[in-house]
């Protein structure tokens, strides 16, 4: 439970870090190559206003059509536009955030103006330009003219006036040209019935040119004063000027926390010192209790092993107490067969023993000189009636009979205590090579009284060996077999074990098809001292140093179940362990 010291303490850090941040944060650099970027962009808009309002100029004044082709003011103004406001986010200015969007509502508008006005000034500079062809075209001729005569020179000069007031029209734009340009056109229709029929056509084309004209000034001039008033440089510049102001204020304020920072930093500083004498102080002393702890934990931890392993070898111990009774019983059959076989041969011991004695008296009369016929004879006969007795009553062959079957019996016996060594191999170093399909076979030889009901189906793929601790993984093979042939039915219980390579690794089955495991019982299975059985009957152990020794090893054991159905374990083996010395102490 955190007690209240260590929760002030906490606060209290957090609190000086957030502090530390926090003037950090307020100190961290301008971003200057954004923001000059803006001052640029600011710039090149006021650069395209004022070339802008030269374009408009030259659109009047410029008469060469092959040189009357502007720049596109709008598409430089559109791009300058975009990227301002793609810079707003890195910039964080309430002048360009205010004044961006009047600004670009102005060069919109203004773009728009323009190129209305280029197209009425058009109009009406080609209607000039054909005032002025016409007027310099030569209209009639004497002859044509006959008796009227009188009136050519008024008629040319009509003409003239009407191309002076069209050009002054078009440069000054006020009401007198105007009304010149308007005069001279009705004064040139008067003299319309002196003129040659073939003239007319000429004459109809300059009114209609002058009369366009006349149109189009009036609304040339009206775009003209719109975009003199939106011009956009003041508010570009104001913009400029603002955005300038934010910068300075920014940097001043970076400067300002940057002050507090270090004399925070001082402060830090300062108490982290005295923080510092504390801690030498309390150090030493928590060095002589660091030792006086580490040899406790030392002594504890040496006892802590020494229990494991008890507690280890006392489940293996347990494991095998449980077949004490099953074993006996394996190897008092056996020795049956021997203690009969060598009861019988000592039953007939005596007869061969006295035929034998017979016979060795026989060669003795055959090598004595002084011997007598009679004793002869009699001792001849009595070794013929033994011999023939011994050949009657098989008695060699029951005697072979008799030692193979105890021989047999001691065979038995001899597998029985391979089957424990093997298990236990005592007999070698604790980390060696191992097959897993040998110990499955030890394992089931000494399990045998236990599944004499149980059909056991082997699905043994051949496998490479493996480095481990032999005696610990026979024990978990032990514990898996026992634990399934104690919860299968009397009759058609089934166990199935497999092997198999699996992901540089030994993958070993244990299935059965018994009652399963329940869903809440099953996350539980492999807890310490949690067990099922009967009080008594499982310390609950097993399945935990199981689980334990094929974790020491690097693998794993993982388990299925369906009630009703069965259970399966799967035991997973790396072909090395990751640390041997671990398993070897």
């Amino acid at each position: 439970m955190i007690s209240l010291r260590h929760l002030s303490i906490a606060i209290v850090t957090f609190v000086l870090i957030a502090a530390l941040v926090f003037l950090y944060n307020k100190t961290e650099a301008v971003n200057l190559g954004e923001r000059n970027s803006v001052v640029a962009l600011l710039g090149e808009l006021q650069e395209i206003e004022g070339r802008w309002d030269i374009d408009v100029l030259r659109m009047r004044t410029e008469m060469d059509p092959g040189r009357s082709i502007l720049p596109d003011r709008a598409s430089a103004a559109r791009n300058a536009l975009r990227a301002l406001k793609n810079a707003m986010p890195h910039v964080n200015s309430q002048a360009l955030n205010e004044n961006l969007g009047t600004i670009t509502k102005a060069f919109t508008e203004k773009a728009e103006l323009v190129e209305n006005y280029k197209a009425v000034i058009g109009s009406s500079k080609n209607a000039l330009l054909k005032i002025k062809s016409i007027a310099h075209r030569p209209v009639v001729t004497e002859a044509k003219f006959g008796k009227f005569k009188a009136r050519q020179k008024e008629f040319i000069q009509t003409l003239d006036q009407v191309a002076a007031a069209a050009s002054a029209y078009y440069l000054l734009e006020q009401d007198a040209q105007r009304k010149t340009l308007e005069n001279s056109a009705i004064k040139m229709l008067a003299l319309f019935g002196a003129m040659d029929a073939a003239e007319h056509e000429k004459t109809n084309e300059m009114y209609d040119a002058a009369q366009e004209m006349l149109k189009a000034e009036p609304v040339g001039q009206e775009l003209l004063s719109r975009i003199e008033q939106l011009n956009s440089g003041p508010r570009l510049s104001g913009m400029l000027l603002s955005f300038n102001r934010e910068l300075e204020a920014k940097l001043a304020e970076k400067e300002r926390f940057r002050v507090y920072m270090i004399a925070y930093a001082a402060a830090l500083l300062i108490g982290l010192g005295y923080l510092g004498i504390r801690i030498v102080a309390a150090n030493e002393l928590l060095e002589r209790r660091v030792t006086e702890r580490t040899s406790e934990l030392s002594d504890a931890l040496r006892h802590l092993k020494e229990s494991e392993a008890q507690l280890i070898q006392s489940e293996k111990m347990s494991s095998l107490g449980q077949m004490v009774a099953g074993v006996a019983h394996e190897i008092n059959t056996p020795l049956a067969y021997v203690n009969n076989s060598l009861s019988a041969v000592d039953d007939r011991l005596p007869e061969i023993t006295s035929a034998i004695s017979n016979c060795e008296k026989l060669l003795a009369l055959l090598n004595d000189p002084n011997i007598l016929p009679e004793d002869l004879n009699r001792q001849f006969a009595l070794v013929s009636g033994q011999l023939g007795q011994i050949n009657r009553h098989e008695l060699l062959g029951e005697l072979a009979g008799l030692v193979k079957d105890g021989l047999y019996g001691t065979t038995q016996v001899a597998e029985i205590v391979s089957n424990l060594k093997d298990f236990s191999r005592l007999d070698r170093s604790k980390v060696s090579s191992f097959n897993v399909n040998d110990g499955l076979n030890s394992t089931l030889g000494l399990a045998r009284h236990l599944l004499k009901s149980i059909k056991v189906n082997k699905q043994f793929l051949e496998i490479p060996a493996i480095i481990c601790a032999p005696s610990q993984i026979n024990q978990v093979f032990l514990n898996l077999i026992t634990n399934a042939a104690q919860v299968l039915p009397p009759q058609g219980g089934e166990i199935t074990l497999s092997t198999r390579i699996e992901n540089d690794g030994i993958a070993i089955d244990v299935a059965d098809n018994g009652t399963g495991i329940p869903p809440g019982v099953l996350p539980k299975i492999f807890d310490p001292f949690f067990t099922t059985k009967e009080i008594g009957k499982g310390t609950g152990l097993g399945l935990s140093i199981s689980y334990q020794i094929i974790k020491d090893h690097g693998g794993r054991i993982n388990v299925e179940s369906q009630v009703g159905q069965g259970t399966k374990f799967t035991v997973w083996l790396p072909l090395k362990p990751p640390s041997e010395t671990k398993l070897a102490t």
